[in-house]
């Protein structure tokens, strides 16, 4: 099946995954996540899309950006690949490639969705063990919305500006959010929609994205599988 475009509309947010080949490690020190976090806040100045949020695993990496320009997020990536990339081999006297394949995608209505997908990139290392609580990872743009330290890569969207008039209140208010975790059905819909290039939204978004990029944002309804000559005969036999 032939792989759909992808949709990089201006002013929309954007949830991005970037995994290691096979799963493998993409950073093995700090300095490789610096060297990261250095080139992606470069490369996403140069092509004009702004980071709300990240999490920077061993493996693998989450964001949640606005483009304001086409295929902003896209040209970013890219950028980002190549210095990364020639800098990881360099470093530990490797070849070939390190990325697995292209980069996963979906667009996130801001209005219902954007700080649940905010705080499943935020919860990252809690879910998979590492930390107790967002606050002790290091890697991720906890330290800016629930801590409060100020951090040139981070652009808060307007959502989360909205949860106070203070930086104190929404850093407060903000931490509210994650006294409970995030429902398995969230969990479940921001994977699907990332995984397979969809829309993260409510009927009413997707209807709209669907409006603007000329492209289907829902996965195809599968009908029940037509029987075979094989199935009616055995359904004879029986």
């Amino acid at each position: 099946m032939a792989r759909l475009p992808r949709i990089c509309l201006p002013g929309i947010p954007q949830h991005v995954i970037q995994r290691g080949t096979n799963r493998q490690a993409c950073f093995a020190s700090d300095e490789d996540i610096a060297a990261y976090a250095h080139w992606l806040y470069e490369s996403s100045r140069e092509n004009q899309v702004e980071i709300h949020a990240w999490v920077f695993m061993t493996n693998h990496v989450h964001l949640l950006v606005t483009p304001h320009t086409n295929n902003g997020v896209s040209k970013m990536m890219q950028k980002l690949g190549r210095h990364y990339v020639r800098y990881f081999n360099h470093t530990y006297q490797r070849t070939g490639t390190l990325w697995e394949g292209r980069f996963k995608s979906c667009v996130v209505d801001e209005e219902n969705y954007l700080l649940s997908c905010q705080k499943y990139i935020e919860l990252n290392p809690v879910r998979a063990g590492m930390v107790d609580s967002p606050a002790d990872y290091h890697w991720s743009s906890f330290r800016r919305h629930g801590v409060g330290q100020d951090i040139r890569l981070c652009t808060p969207h307007r959502v989360y500006l909205e949860l106070g008039s203070t930086d104190k209140e929404r850093v407060d208010n903000y931490r509210k959010l994650f006294v409970t975790e995030l429902e398995k059905d969230m969990l479940s819909e921001i994977r699907q929609a990332t995984n397979q290039g969809m829309a993260l939204g409510n009927d009413r978004f997707k209807h709209e994205i669907e409006r603007l990029s000329g492209r289907r944002v829902r996965p195809i309804k599968r009908g029940p599988k037509p029987k075979s000559n094989l199935d009616e005969n055995l359904e004879f036999l029986l």
